[in-house]
Protein backbone atom coordinates (compact mmCIF):
# COMPACT_ATOMS: atom_id res chain seq x y z
CA UNK A 1 0.00 0.00 0.00
CA UNK A 2 1.13 3.57 -0.59
CA UNK A 3 2.73 5.67 2.13
CA UNK A 4 0.72 8.58 3.54
CA UNK A 5 2.72 11.12 5.55
CA UNK A 6 0.96 12.95 8.39
CA UNK A 7 1.75 16.45 9.65
CA UNK A 8 0.23 19.51 11.28
CA UNK A 9 2.74 22.34 10.81
CA UNK A 10 2.90 22.27 7.04
CA UNK A 11 3.88 19.92 4.23
CA UNK A 12 5.61 19.94 0.85
CA UNK A 13 5.35 17.27 -1.84
CA UNK A 14 7.74 17.06 -4.79
CA UNK A 15 8.92 14.37 -7.24
CA UNK A 16 12.43 14.64 -5.80
CA UNK A 17 13.04 14.42 -2.06
CA UNK A 18 15.65 17.20 -2.07
CA UNK A 19 13.07 19.69 -3.37
CA UNK A 20 10.47 18.62 -0.81
CA UNK A 21 13.07 18.95 1.97
CA UNK A 22 14.09 22.41 0.76
CA UNK A 23 10.50 23.61 0.87
CA UNK A 24 9.78 22.01 4.23
CA UNK A 25 12.86 23.67 5.73
CA UNK A 26 11.49 27.07 4.69
CA UNK A 27 8.25 26.23 6.50
CA UNK A 28 10.21 25.24 9.60
CA UNK A 29 12.00 28.59 9.50
CA UNK A 30 8.69 30.44 9.53
CA UNK A 31 8.14 30.89 5.81
CA UNK A 32 4.76 30.46 4.20
CA UNK A 33 3.69 27.98 1.54
CA UNK A 34 4.48 30.31 -1.35
CA UNK A 35 8.01 30.92 -0.08
CA UNK A 36 8.42 27.18 0.44
CA UNK A 37 7.37 26.58 -3.14
CA UNK A 38 9.93 29.04 -4.53
CA UNK A 39 12.62 27.13 -2.63
CA UNK A 40 11.35 23.76 -3.85
CA UNK A 41 11.06 25.05 -7.43
CA UNK A 42 14.64 26.28 -7.44
CA UNK A 43 16.04 23.09 -5.95
CA UNK A 44 14.17 20.75 -8.27
CA UNK A 45 15.45 22.73 -11.26
CA UNK A 46 18.94 21.71 -10.12
CA UNK A 47 18.44 18.10 -9.07
CA UNK A 48 15.87 16.96 -11.70
CA UNK A 49 17.10 18.58 -14.93
CA UNK A 50 15.46 16.13 -17.31
CA UNK A 51 12.04 17.17 -16.02
CA UNK A 52 12.41 20.93 -15.53
CA UNK A 53 14.80 23.87 -15.59
CA UNK A 54 14.86 27.61 -15.05
CA UNK A 55 14.90 27.58 -18.85
CA UNK A 56 11.27 26.39 -18.84
CA UNK A 57 7.77 27.60 -17.97
CA UNK A 58 5.63 27.45 -14.85
CA UNK A 59 2.09 27.91 -13.56
CA UNK A 60 0.86 28.55 -10.01
CA UNK A 61 -2.40 28.26 -8.09
CA UNK A 62 -2.30 29.97 -4.68
CA UNK A 63 -5.22 29.65 -2.26
CA UNK A 64 -5.43 31.69 0.93
CA UNK A 65 -8.19 30.59 3.36
CA UNK A 66 -11.33 32.68 2.97
CA UNK A 67 -10.28 34.26 -0.32
CA UNK A 68 -10.62 33.27 -3.99
CA UNK A 69 -7.54 31.47 -5.34
CA UNK A 70 -5.22 33.36 -7.65
CA UNK A 71 -3.17 32.02 -10.54
CA UNK A 72 0.17 32.96 -12.08
CA UNK A 73 0.82 32.41 -15.79
CA UNK A 74 4.62 32.23 -16.19
CA UNK A 75 4.64 31.03 -19.77
CA UNK A 76 6.90 32.52 -22.43
CA UNK A 77 5.94 33.46 -25.97
CA UNK A 78 7.53 32.63 -29.31
CA UNK A 79 10.61 34.68 -30.20
CA UNK A 80 10.78 37.46 -32.78
CA UNK A 81 12.39 35.19 -35.37
CA UNK A 82 10.00 32.28 -34.77
CA UNK A 83 8.10 32.70 -38.01
CA UNK A 84 6.51 30.10 -40.25
CA UNK A 85 8.60 31.46 -43.12
CA UNK A 86 11.83 30.70 -41.22
CA UNK A 87 10.86 27.07 -40.65
CA UNK A 88 9.47 26.51 -44.12
CA UNK A 89 12.65 27.97 -45.66
CA UNK A 90 14.61 25.36 -43.71
CA UNK A 91 12.44 22.62 -45.20
CA UNK A 92 10.43 21.82 -42.08
CA UNK A 93 6.81 20.72 -42.33
CA UNK A 94 6.60 20.73 -38.54
CA UNK A 95 8.62 22.29 -35.75
CA UNK A 96 11.50 20.01 -34.74
CA UNK A 97 11.56 18.55 -31.25
CA UNK A 98 15.25 19.13 -30.53
CA UNK A 99 17.99 21.56 -31.38
CA UNK A 100 18.09 25.36 -31.78
CA UNK A 101 14.92 25.52 -33.87
CA UNK A 102 13.07 23.78 -31.03
CA UNK A 103 14.22 26.42 -28.51
CA UNK A 104 11.86 29.04 -29.88
CA UNK A 105 10.02 30.43 -26.83
CA UNK A 106 11.06 32.61 -23.90
CA UNK A 107 11.49 30.73 -20.62
CA UNK A 108 8.90 32.11 -18.21
CA UNK A 109 9.24 30.21 -14.95
CA UNK A 110 11.62 32.64 -13.20
CA UNK A 111 9.21 35.51 -13.89
CA UNK A 112 6.62 33.46 -12.01
CA UNK A 113 8.94 33.38 -9.01
CA UNK A 114 8.86 37.20 -9.06
CA UNK A 115 5.07 37.33 -8.81
CA UNK A 116 5.12 34.51 -6.26
CA UNK A 117 7.47 36.60 -4.08
CA UNK A 118 4.94 39.43 -4.22
CA UNK A 119 2.15 37.02 -3.30
CA UNK A 120 4.22 35.65 -0.43
CA UNK A 121 4.80 39.19 0.90
CA UNK A 122 1.06 39.91 0.77
CA UNK A 123 0.59 36.86 3.01
CA UNK A 124 3.13 38.12 5.52
CA UNK A 125 6.21 36.47 4.04
CA UNK A 126 9.48 38.16 4.87
CA UNK A 127 12.18 35.64 3.97
CA UNK A 128 15.06 37.04 1.87
CA UNK A 129 15.21 35.91 -1.74
CA UNK A 130 18.71 34.54 -1.26
CA UNK A 131 17.60 32.34 1.62
CA UNK A 132 14.84 30.86 -0.52
CA UNK A 133 17.20 29.63 -3.24
CA UNK A 134 20.25 28.97 -1.06
CA UNK A 135 19.69 25.21 -1.14
CA UNK A 136 19.51 25.23 -4.94
CA UNK A 137 22.73 27.26 -5.16
CA UNK A 138 24.54 24.90 -2.79
CA UNK A 139 23.42 21.79 -4.67
CA UNK A 140 24.41 23.27 -8.01
CA UNK A 141 27.85 24.25 -6.71
CA UNK A 142 28.65 21.19 -4.56
CA UNK A 143 26.79 18.68 -6.69
CA UNK A 144 23.76 16.43 -6.46
CA UNK A 145 23.37 12.72 -7.22
CA UNK A 146 22.09 11.70 -10.63
CA UNK A 147 18.63 10.24 -10.13
CA UNK A 148 17.34 6.95 -11.44
CA UNK A 149 14.81 8.78 -13.59
CA UNK A 150 17.42 11.07 -15.15
CA UNK A 151 19.83 8.24 -15.94
CA UNK A 152 17.01 6.38 -17.65
CA UNK A 153 16.11 9.43 -19.75
CA UNK A 154 19.73 9.88 -20.81
CA UNK A 155 20.07 6.22 -21.81
CA UNK A 156 16.87 6.37 -23.86
CA UNK A 157 18.06 9.45 -25.77
CA UNK A 158 21.84 8.96 -25.78
CA UNK A 159 22.42 9.13 -29.53
CA UNK A 160 20.30 12.24 -29.91
CA UNK A 161 21.81 14.15 -27.00
CA UNK A 162 25.39 13.20 -27.80
CA UNK A 163 25.14 15.40 -30.89
CA UNK A 164 24.65 18.54 -28.78
CA UNK A 165 28.18 19.34 -27.60
CA UNK A 166 27.43 21.81 -24.77
CA UNK A 167 24.71 19.47 -23.49
CA UNK A 168 26.98 16.43 -23.64
CA UNK A 169 29.78 18.27 -21.83
CA UNK A 170 27.45 18.92 -18.88
CA UNK A 171 25.25 15.83 -18.74
CA UNK A 172 27.26 13.10 -20.51
CA UNK A 173 30.77 13.26 -19.02
CA UNK A 174 33.19 11.32 -21.20
CA UNK A 175 30.35 10.76 -23.65
CA UNK A 176 28.70 8.26 -21.30
CA UNK A 177 25.54 8.14 -19.22
CA UNK A 178 26.57 8.73 -15.58
CA UNK A 179 25.81 6.09 -13.00
CA UNK A 180 22.80 6.53 -10.75
CA UNK A 181 24.05 8.36 -7.66
CA UNK A 182 27.08 9.91 -9.39
CA UNK A 183 27.73 13.43 -8.14
CA UNK A 184 27.11 16.09 -10.77
CA UNK A 185 28.09 19.72 -10.23
CA UNK A 186 26.64 22.66 -12.19
CA UNK A 187 28.96 25.59 -11.46
CA UNK A 188 27.59 27.89 -14.15
CA UNK A 189 24.03 27.35 -12.95
CA UNK A 190 25.18 28.01 -9.38
CA UNK A 191 26.67 31.34 -10.48
CA UNK A 192 23.46 32.24 -12.33
CA UNK A 193 21.31 31.48 -9.30
CA UNK A 194 23.68 33.51 -7.10
CA UNK A 195 23.29 36.48 -9.43
CA UNK A 196 19.49 36.13 -9.32
CA UNK A 197 19.63 35.98 -5.53
CA UNK A 198 21.71 39.17 -5.46
CA UNK A 199 20.16 41.23 -8.28
CA UNK A 200 16.61 39.88 -8.26
CA UNK A 201 14.74 37.39 -10.40
CA UNK A 202 14.05 40.10 -12.99
CA UNK A 203 17.75 40.00 -13.89
CA UNK A 204 16.91 36.86 -15.87
CA UNK A 205 15.03 39.06 -18.36
CA UNK A 206 16.47 42.56 -18.10
CA UNK A 207 19.89 42.34 -16.46
CA UNK A 208 23.30 40.72 -16.64
CA UNK A 209 21.87 37.19 -16.72
CA UNK A 210 19.62 38.21 -19.62
CA UNK A 211 22.62 39.46 -21.56
CA UNK A 212 24.43 36.15 -21.10
CA UNK A 213 21.32 34.14 -21.98
CA UNK A 214 20.74 36.18 -25.13
CA UNK A 215 24.35 35.74 -26.24
CA UNK A 216 24.15 31.97 -25.84
CA UNK A 217 20.78 31.74 -27.59
CA UNK A 218 22.11 33.78 -30.52
CA UNK A 219 25.25 31.66 -30.84
CA UNK A 220 23.14 28.50 -30.76
CA UNK A 221 20.97 29.87 -33.57
CA UNK A 222 17.62 29.99 -31.75
CA UNK A 223 14.80 32.40 -32.72
CA UNK A 224 14.73 34.07 -29.25
CA UNK A 225 16.39 37.48 -28.83
CA UNK A 226 17.32 39.72 -25.92
CA UNK A 227 14.41 41.97 -26.86
CA UNK A 228 12.08 38.96 -26.45
CA UNK A 229 13.44 38.44 -22.94
CA UNK A 230 13.00 42.13 -22.09
CA UNK A 231 9.37 42.13 -23.20
CA UNK A 232 8.39 39.11 -21.15
CA UNK A 233 6.39 39.36 -17.92
CA UNK A 234 4.43 36.81 -15.90
CA UNK A 235 0.75 37.60 -15.38
CA UNK A 236 -1.77 37.21 -12.61
CA UNK A 237 -4.83 35.51 -14.10
CA UNK A 238 -8.24 34.40 -12.84
CA UNK A 239 -8.38 30.61 -12.37
CA UNK A 240 -11.01 28.47 -14.01
CA UNK A 241 -13.41 27.03 -11.46
CA UNK A 242 -16.11 24.39 -11.30
CA UNK A 243 -18.59 23.93 -8.46
CA UNK A 244 -19.63 20.33 -7.80
CA UNK A 245 -21.62 18.93 -4.87
CA UNK A 246 -19.52 19.53 -1.76
CA UNK A 247 -16.44 20.88 -3.52
CA UNK A 248 -15.11 23.75 -5.62
CA UNK A 249 -12.44 22.80 -8.15
CA UNK A 250 -9.83 25.17 -9.58
CA UNK A 251 -7.30 25.05 -12.38
CA UNK A 252 -5.43 27.40 -14.70
CA UNK A 253 -7.00 28.94 -17.83
CA UNK A 254 -5.65 28.79 -21.41
CA UNK A 255 -3.07 28.39 -22.77
CA UNK A 256 -3.05 25.44 -20.31
CA UNK A 257 -5.27 22.38 -20.53
CA UNK A 258 -6.77 23.10 -17.11
CA UNK A 259 -10.14 23.25 -18.87
CA UNK A 260 -9.86 19.58 -19.84
CA UNK A 261 -9.04 18.56 -16.27
CA UNK A 262 -12.14 20.30 -14.94
CA UNK A 263 -14.41 18.97 -17.69
CA UNK A 264 -13.39 15.39 -16.90
CA UNK A 265 -14.35 15.76 -13.24
CA UNK A 266 -17.53 17.65 -14.10
CA UNK A 267 -18.69 14.91 -16.47
CA UNK A 268 -17.66 12.08 -14.18
CA UNK A 269 -19.60 13.50 -11.24
CA UNK A 270 -22.74 13.44 -13.39
CA UNK A 271 -22.31 9.72 -14.07
CA UNK A 272 -23.00 8.98 -10.37
CA UNK A 273 -20.54 6.09 -10.14
CA UNK A 274 -21.01 4.24 -6.85
CA UNK A 275 -17.87 2.11 -6.57
CA UNK A 276 -14.22 2.88 -7.11
CA UNK A 277 -11.92 0.68 -9.22
CA UNK A 278 -15.00 -0.65 -11.00
CA UNK A 279 -15.73 -0.78 -14.72
CA UNK A 280 -18.00 2.23 -14.25
CA UNK A 281 -15.17 4.18 -12.57
CA UNK A 282 -12.50 3.66 -15.24
CA UNK A 283 -14.86 3.64 -18.22
CA UNK A 284 -16.50 6.83 -16.97
CA UNK A 285 -13.19 8.68 -16.60
CA UNK A 286 -11.87 7.45 -19.95
CA UNK A 287 -15.01 8.50 -21.82
CA UNK A 288 -15.08 11.83 -19.99
CA UNK A 289 -11.46 12.40 -21.04
CA UNK A 290 -12.30 11.79 -24.69
CA UNK A 291 -14.96 14.49 -24.61
CA UNK A 292 -12.76 16.88 -22.65
CA UNK A 293 -9.88 16.47 -25.11
CA UNK A 294 -12.17 17.13 -28.05
CA UNK A 295 -13.04 20.53 -26.60
CA UNK A 296 -9.45 21.23 -25.58
CA UNK A 297 -8.06 20.48 -29.03
CA UNK A 298 -10.57 22.79 -30.69
CA UNK A 299 -10.58 25.72 -28.30
CA UNK A 300 -7.50 25.98 -26.04
CA UNK A 301 -4.94 28.45 -27.32
CA UNK A 302 -3.22 31.67 -26.29
CA UNK A 303 -6.14 33.66 -24.81
CA UNK A 304 -4.91 36.79 -26.62
CA UNK A 305 -5.79 35.02 -29.87
CA UNK A 306 -8.75 32.86 -28.89
CA UNK A 307 -12.27 33.04 -27.55
CA UNK A 308 -13.48 32.25 -24.05
CA UNK A 309 -13.79 28.73 -22.69
CA UNK A 310 -15.75 29.15 -19.47
CA UNK A 311 -19.00 28.20 -21.25
CA UNK A 312 -17.72 24.62 -21.29
CA UNK A 313 -17.92 24.55 -17.49
CA UNK A 314 -21.55 25.63 -17.34
CA UNK A 315 -24.01 23.11 -15.90
CA UNK A 316 -26.21 22.88 -19.01
CA UNK A 317 -23.26 22.06 -21.28
CA UNK A 318 -21.84 19.48 -18.88
CA UNK A 319 -25.29 17.90 -18.42
CA UNK A 320 -25.71 17.45 -22.18
CA UNK A 321 -22.20 16.02 -22.63
CA UNK A 322 -22.64 13.58 -19.74
CA UNK A 323 -25.96 12.40 -21.19
CA UNK A 324 -24.18 11.64 -24.47
CA UNK A 325 -21.64 9.30 -22.84
CA UNK A 326 -22.38 5.65 -23.56
CA UNK A 327 -22.25 3.90 -20.18
CA UNK A 328 -21.43 0.51 -21.73
CA UNK A 329 -19.24 1.03 -24.80
CA UNK A 330 -16.12 2.99 -25.71
CA UNK A 331 -16.36 5.90 -28.13
CA UNK A 332 -13.86 6.25 -30.95
CA UNK A 333 -11.43 9.10 -30.32
CA UNK A 334 -7.76 9.92 -30.34
CA UNK A 335 -5.44 11.90 -28.11
CA UNK A 336 -1.75 12.66 -28.26
CA UNK A 337 1.05 14.56 -26.68
CA UNK A 338 3.95 13.88 -24.41
CA UNK A 339 6.02 15.83 -21.96
CA UNK A 340 8.24 15.85 -18.91
CA UNK A 341 7.30 18.10 -16.07
CA UNK A 342 7.26 18.39 -12.29
CA UNK A 343 4.23 19.02 -10.07
CA UNK A 344 4.84 20.26 -6.54
CA UNK A 345 2.44 21.13 -3.74
CA UNK A 346 2.71 22.93 -0.41
CA UNK A 347 0.35 23.82 2.43
CA UNK A 348 1.41 25.78 5.50
CA UNK A 349 0.09 25.81 9.06
CA UNK A 350 -2.28 28.72 8.27
CA UNK A 351 -3.85 26.77 5.42
CA UNK A 352 -2.29 28.67 2.51
CA UNK A 353 -2.10 26.11 -0.29
CA UNK A 354 -0.01 26.10 -3.47
CA UNK A 355 -0.32 23.87 -6.51
CA UNK A 356 2.62 24.45 -8.83
CA UNK A 357 3.92 22.98 -12.06
CA UNK A 358 7.22 23.65 -13.87
CA UNK A 359 8.46 22.12 -17.09
CA UNK A 360 10.79 22.09 -20.09
CA UNK A 361 8.30 19.88 -22.00
CA UNK A 362 10.18 16.81 -23.35
CA UNK A 363 13.05 15.13 -21.48
CA UNK A 364 15.80 17.77 -21.28
CA UNK A 365 13.68 20.10 -23.43
CA UNK A 366 15.29 21.21 -26.68
CA UNK A 367 18.69 19.84 -25.69
CA UNK A 368 20.10 23.36 -26.02
CA UNK A 369 22.38 23.99 -23.05
CA UNK A 370 23.58 27.56 -22.54
CA UNK A 371 27.25 27.33 -21.48
CA UNK A 372 27.57 30.86 -20.06
CA UNK A 373 24.67 30.43 -17.60
CA UNK A 374 24.31 26.66 -17.22
CA UNK A 375 20.65 26.80 -18.27
CA UNK A 376 18.88 24.10 -20.25
CA UNK A 377 16.24 25.57 -22.60
CA UNK A 378 12.75 24.19 -23.15
CA UNK A 379 11.14 22.96 -26.37
CA UNK A 380 7.60 24.01 -25.48
CA UNK A 381 7.27 25.72 -28.85
CA UNK A 382 6.97 22.35 -30.58
CA UNK A 383 3.30 22.58 -29.56
CA UNK A 384 2.83 25.19 -32.30
CA UNK A 385 1.70 24.24 -35.80
CA UNK A 386 3.14 25.54 -39.07
CA UNK A 387 -0.39 25.44 -40.50
CA UNK A 388 -1.76 29.01 -40.31
CA UNK A 389 -5.30 27.61 -40.00
CA UNK A 390 -4.47 25.49 -36.94
CA UNK A 391 -5.80 26.24 -33.46
CA UNK A 392 -2.24 27.02 -32.31
CA UNK A 393 -0.33 28.41 -35.32
CA UNK A 394 3.21 29.65 -34.91
CA UNK A 395 3.71 33.41 -34.82
CA UNK A 396 6.13 35.66 -32.92
CA UNK A 397 4.79 36.81 -29.56
CA UNK A 398 2.21 34.02 -29.31
CA UNK A 399 2.14 31.62 -26.36
CA UNK A 400 2.10 27.88 -27.10
CA UNK A 401 -0.52 25.42 -25.92
CA UNK A 402 0.48 23.98 -22.55
CA UNK A 403 -0.18 20.53 -21.17
CA UNK A 404 0.80 21.99 -17.78
CA UNK A 405 -2.08 22.54 -15.36
CA UNK A 406 -1.97 22.69 -11.54
CA UNK A 407 -5.26 21.68 -9.85
CA UNK A 408 -6.59 22.54 -6.41
CA UNK A 409 -9.82 21.67 -4.58
CA UNK A 410 -11.72 23.22 -1.67
CA UNK A 411 -14.34 21.11 0.04
CA UNK A 412 -17.31 22.55 1.91
CA UNK A 413 -16.32 20.43 4.93
CA UNK A 414 -13.16 22.53 5.29
CA UNK A 415 -10.68 20.30 3.47
CA UNK A 416 -8.23 21.72 0.94
CA UNK A 417 -6.44 19.46 -1.53
CA UNK A 418 -3.39 20.43 -3.58
CA UNK A 419 -2.72 17.64 -6.07
CA UNK A 420 -1.36 17.02 -9.54
CA UNK A 421 0.96 15.07 -11.81
CA UNK A 422 3.41 15.41 -14.63
CA UNK A 423 2.63 13.46 -17.78
CA UNK A 424 1.97 15.67 -20.79
CA UNK A 425 -1.33 14.76 -22.41
CA UNK A 426 -2.08 12.34 -19.58
CA UNK A 427 -2.02 14.94 -16.80
CA UNK A 428 -5.81 15.46 -16.67
CA UNK A 429 -6.35 11.70 -16.57
CA UNK A 430 -3.81 11.11 -13.80
CA UNK A 431 -5.27 14.00 -11.82
CA UNK A 432 -8.76 12.54 -12.21
CA UNK A 433 -7.61 9.08 -11.15
CA UNK A 434 -6.00 10.17 -7.88
CA UNK A 435 -8.66 12.79 -7.09
CA UNK A 436 -11.65 10.48 -7.53
CA UNK A 437 -9.93 7.66 -5.68
CA UNK A 438 -9.51 9.92 -2.66
CA UNK A 439 -12.43 12.35 -2.83
CA UNK A 440 -15.15 10.08 -4.21
CA UNK A 441 -14.10 6.67 -2.95
CA UNK A 442 -12.23 7.38 0.28
CA UNK A 443 -8.75 6.07 -0.49
CA UNK A 444 -5.90 7.53 1.56
CA UNK A 445 -3.61 9.81 -0.52
CA UNK A 446 -0.79 7.25 -0.54
CA UNK A 447 -3.05 4.45 -1.72
CA UNK A 448 -4.76 6.65 -4.32
CA UNK A 449 -1.37 7.52 -5.84
CA UNK A 450 0.14 4.04 -5.49
CA UNK A 451 -2.75 2.24 -7.22
CA UNK A 452 -2.23 1.25 -10.88
CA UNK A 453 -3.08 3.86 -13.50
CA UNK A 454 -4.11 4.01 -17.12
CA UNK A 455 -3.72 6.49 -19.93
CA UNK A 456 -6.03 6.91 -22.89
CA UNK A 457 -4.22 8.08 -26.01
CA UNK A 458 -0.61 8.28 -27.05
CA UNK A 459 2.05 6.81 -24.81
CA UNK A 460 5.67 7.96 -24.74
CA UNK A 461 7.17 7.19 -28.15
CA UNK A 462 4.09 5.44 -29.59
CA UNK A 463 1.40 7.26 -31.54
CA UNK A 464 -1.65 5.08 -31.04
CA UNK A 465 -5.16 5.00 -29.65
CA UNK A 466 -4.31 2.25 -27.19
CA UNK A 467 -5.29 2.16 -23.54
CA UNK A 468 -2.10 1.19 -21.71
CA UNK A 469 -2.69 0.03 -18.14
CA UNK A 470 -0.20 -0.80 -15.43
CA UNK A 471 -0.12 -4.26 -13.92
CA UNK A 472 -2.26 -4.71 -10.84
CA UNK A 473 -5.81 -4.17 -12.05
CA UNK A 474 -8.45 -6.83 -11.39
CA UNK A 475 -8.43 -9.16 -14.44
CA UNK A 476 -12.23 -9.09 -14.52
CA UNK A 477 -12.11 -5.30 -14.81
CA UNK A 478 -9.62 -5.53 -17.67
CA UNK A 479 -11.81 -8.02 -19.52
CA UNK A 480 -14.86 -5.79 -19.02
CA UNK A 481 -13.01 -2.84 -20.54
CA UNK A 482 -11.92 -4.96 -23.50
CA UNK A 483 -15.50 -6.17 -24.07
CA UNK A 484 -16.62 -2.52 -24.07
CA UNK A 485 -14.23 -1.79 -26.93
CA UNK A 486 -11.28 -0.27 -25.08
CA UNK A 487 -7.97 -1.28 -26.77
CA UNK A 488 -6.27 -2.39 -23.55
CA UNK A 489 -2.54 -3.07 -23.43
CA UNK A 490 -1.14 -4.24 -20.10
CA UNK A 491 2.28 -2.74 -19.43
CA UNK A 492 5.06 -5.07 -18.26
CA UNK A 493 5.86 -2.95 -15.19
CA UNK A 494 3.83 -2.19 -12.08
CA UNK A 495 5.08 1.40 -11.89
CA UNK A 496 5.51 3.11 -15.27
CA UNK A 497 6.99 6.61 -15.61
CA UNK A 498 4.64 7.02 -18.56
CA UNK A 499 1.82 7.10 -16.00
CA UNK A 500 3.05 10.31 -14.43
CA UNK A 501 4.65 11.47 -11.21
CA UNK A 502 1.72 12.36 -8.98
CA UNK A 503 1.46 13.99 -5.58
CA UNK A 504 -1.20 15.12 -3.14
CA UNK A 505 -1.61 17.03 0.12
CA UNK A 506 -4.92 17.03 1.98
CA UNK A 507 -5.43 19.59 4.75
CA UNK A 508 -8.43 18.76 6.93
CA UNK A 509 -10.57 21.31 8.73
CA UNK A 510 -8.75 20.55 12.01
CA UNK A 511 -5.39 21.45 10.40
CA UNK A 512 -4.11 17.88 10.15
CA UNK A 513 -2.37 17.16 6.84
CA UNK A 514 -2.03 13.96 4.84
CA UNK A 515 0.36 13.81 1.92
CA UNK A 516 2.03 11.43 -0.48
CA UNK A 517 4.41 11.35 -3.42
CA UNK A 518 4.53 8.85 -6.25
CA UNK A 519 6.57 5.60 -6.13
CA UNK A 520 7.03 6.16 -9.88
CA UNK A 521 9.47 9.01 -9.18
CA UNK A 522 12.23 9.99 -6.75
CA UNK A 523 9.99 12.15 -4.61
CA UNK A 524 8.67 12.53 -1.11
CA UNK A 525 6.05 14.17 1.04
CA UNK A 526 7.86 16.00 3.84
CA UNK A 527 6.14 17.42 6.93
CA UNK A 528 7.48 20.63 8.43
Amino acid sequence: MGETVVGEKGMVVAPHRAAAEAGAEILREGGNAVEAMIAAAATIAVVYPHMNSIGGDGFWLIAEPGRPPRAIDACGAAGAFATRERYEAKGYDRIPARGPDAALTVAGTVSGWTLALEAAASLGGRMPRGDLIADAIRRAREGSPVSRSEASALRDNLAEFSAFRPFAAQFLPGGKVPEVGANRTQPKLAATLEQLAHAGFDDFYRGDVAAEIAADLEEAGTPVTRADLEKHEARLVVPLSLALPGVDLFNTPPPTQGLASLIILGLFERLKVARGESFEHLHGLIESAKRAYRVRDRHVTDPAFGGGVRQFLEAAWLDAEADAIDRQYAATASAGGEGDTVWLGAIDRKGVAVSFIQSIYWEFGSGIFLPRTGILWQNRGTAFSLDPAAVNPLSPGRKPFHTLNPPLARFRDGRTIAYGSMGGDGQPQFQAAIFTRHAAFGMEPGDAIDAPRWRFGRTWGADSGELPMEEGFDPDLVRALERAGHPVRILPERYSEGMGHAGMIVRRADGRMLGSSDPRCDGAAVAA
